[in-house]
This record gives C-alpha cells, sequence and structure tokens, in this order.
C-alpha cells in the first residue's frame, strides 16, 4: 500500500506534535485529564496538518450513541414521504444528530431486513412508517432502541406514535366537496387491504352518509398509491356512469387523474371536482391548484426527534390537527385560496 493512502492514526498525531498518545486522546475526547494549552494547540496542529479523522465507531462503543438516527419509510419517492424525509432530516441535524433513511418499498420482508440493518449499526432511536401499520415492534423493543413510529399503530403495542386522524381528514376534505353542492362523489383508495386506505375510505363513506348521499360500492375505485394507479383508476372510472367529484386519496394518484381527464378532454373543476389527501407543495403549484388535506409536516417531524431526543422508555402517542389546505380542483376561486 502507498503511504500517502495509510489510514493516520494516534500515534501519528502524537509523534508530530512530539507528545504521547495519552495526551492526544485527552485532546481529543476533552479528558479525562487536563492538558496544558500548548501542548493542546501542538496536538490540534498536528491533527490539521496529517488530516487525522477520529474512529467514531470505536468512539460510539465507548459512548454508547453512534450520533445517528434510522428512518424507514415504505416509499421514498412519493412526494409526500420525501418531505417528511427531510424535515425530520434538518430537526435531527439542529441536534447533531445523522439520520440513516431506508426505504422498504412496499416490501415487509425488505422492511425488516432494513430494521436489522440499522438496529446492527446501533443507531440512538428509530423513526419508522410500517408498509401497513404491523411493524415489527417485538424486534426493536428486544433492542431496546427507542422507537416513534410516524403513523398510528394498535395501542397495544405500547409504543410512541404522532399522527393525524386519517379517517376525520377524509371526512372533511368529502364533506368540502358536499358543501358545494356535489352529490355523486367517487374514490379512488388504496389496496383496500391496507389499514390506511381503510381509514381514508371510511372518512370518505361518513360524509356521504351524514348527508343522507348513497355510497356506491361501483365508485369505489382501489388502486396503487400511485400516478399511474390514479390514472388507470381514472380510466375505469370514465367507462362508467361518470360522478361529479371525486377524492383522491394521496396525492399522486390526483396527479395520474389529472392526467387521465386531460386525456378525454375534461377540466377540473367544471366537469369533475377534484379533492386529495396528504399534501405537498406541489398541489399549491399544479394547475388548477389542489384542495387537499395538508399535514404539518415540520411541527411533528419537530416532536418526533424531541421523544428520541428525551427518550424515557414511556410510550408517547400525539395527535396532530390536520389542515384543509383550498385550491381550485375542487371549485373554490382564486381569491379563496
Amino acid at each position: 500500500m502507498n503511504s500517502h493512502l495509510k489510514r493516520v492514526t494516534r500515534s501519528d498525531v502524537a509523534k508530530e506534535a512530539g507528545t504521547s498518545v495519552a495526551v492526544v486522546s485527552y485532546v481529543i475526547n476533552g479528558g479525562p485529564r487536563p492538558v496544558a494549552e500548548a501542548t493542546r494547540q501542538r496536538v490540534l496542529a498536528a491533527i490539521k496538518k496529517i488530516g487525522y479523522r477520529p474512529n467514531n465507531i470505536a468512539k460510539a462503543l465507548v459512548s454508547g450513541t453512534t450520533q445517528s438516527y434510522g428512518l424507514i419509510l415504505p416509499d421514498i419517492s412519493n412526494p409526500f414521504l420525501s418531505s417528511v424525509a427531510y424535515a425530520l432530516q434538518q430537526e435531527a441535524f439542529k441536534h447533531g444528530q445523522v439520520l440513516l433513511p431506508g426505504d422498504s418499498g412496499d416490501n415487509r420482508t425488505r422492511e425488516k431486513e432494513l430494521i436489522n440493518n440499522l438496529l446492527n449499526r446501533q443507531i440512538d432511536g428509530l423513526l419508522y412508517t410500517s408498509v401497513d401499520r404491523h411493524p415489527y415492534i417485538d424486534l426493536i423493543q428486544a433492542s431496546g432502541t427507542p422507537c416513534v413510529m410516524l403513523d398510528w399503530v394498535n395501542a397495544d403495542l405500547n409504543v410512541s406514535a404522532i399522527r393525524v386522524n386519517e379517517r376525520l381528514a377524509a371526512f372533511k376534505v368529502t364533506q368540502h366537496l358536499i358543501q358545494h353542492g356535489y352529490r355523486d362523489i367517487a374514490i379512488i383508495c388504496g389496496p383496500r387491504i391496507m389499514l390506511n386506505t381503510q381509514d381514508r375510505l371510511s372518512g370518505w363513506s361518513d360524509a356521504l352518509e351524514q348527508a343522507n348521499l348513497t355510497v356506491r360500492e361501483e365508485w369505489i375505485f382501489s388502486t396503487e398509491y400511485t400516478r399511474q394507479g390514479g390514472y388507470e383508476a381514472t380510466l375505469r372510472m370514465l367507462k362508467g356512469k361518470r360522478p361529479r367529484a371525486l377524492f383522491a386519496s394521496n396525492e399522486l394518484q390526483a396527479f395520474g387523474c389529472l392526467r387521465a381527464l386531460a386525456e378525454h378532454r375534461l377540466t377540473v373543476p367544471d366537469d369533475i371536482a377534484l379533492v386529495c389527501f396528504n399534501a405537498t407543495q406541489q398541489s399549491l403549484f399544479n394547475v388548477p391548484s389542489l384542495t387537499a388535506v395538508r399535514q404539518p409536516i415540520d411541527k411533528m417531524a419537530q416532536t418526533a426527534i424531541e421523544i428520541l431526543r428525551t427518550w424515557n422508555g414511556k410510550a408517547q402517542e400525539r395527535e396532530f390537527e390536520f389542515e384543509l389546505q383550498i385550491g381550485e380542483s375542487c371549485g373554490c376561486g382564486l381569491e379563496q385560496s
């Protein structure tokens, strides 16, 4: 191996500074013994000159902290989940922590592998959204690693969790369509086996039933939480009796819906009014802008990181108020945006 590729050690620093390895360690770790200022400056100058970098893995073994959190999300390419990851990363960095993200790709086997990988890295905490609200809590709790679920889970699991009430949010955004006077309201939802799909579907049907409107099974279009899913579901919808309004249960589905409607020369909201769930900045800048449920991502990120930082072993559940972001897609004018 060439000498310039050799890893620089504390012994090299000690030799350069003309002192002992122990003194170098005292300077790097800030103790436990005091070091004369002149000697400390020589050590720091030597570190800078020869490019020494502390071995953080070894340091972690001694200190019991790696200054890193793990993050597992089901699909980080989803703009909403990307915005969640960004907010968590920014908040973790404020407190000197590095965020190690993992994308399970909506696959439970991969999700478990990611958890094991992160736990093996001795992370200080885990931020976690399971593929379908059936998290591997036993695995995490057996490791003693603090964990915050970024979604609601069964209270019997005794795990910290943050969320918005998705059923209520779906109810409110569907109710907004009803308040416009729309009566024929369909839904594009996720896979019906998924618990978050069931929450959003229930909120939609709650709003219809409260307004004495018929919940029509043929106007429930289940698909993937993707643009392609929304596009294909809308094409299926257009083959039958056309609804006057539509609730897409995530933003990507709404974008796919808009594409399918445009191909059939149908406009939003004139021909079909549209609202969606989990808005990002993209909803605001879309034409038309989308009326949508918006979660307080920054506040949720701050709370999640704070729970990890102040971990005391007790499960904490925090529910946040959602916002109904009014756009043009429901029929509200620009002056109401």
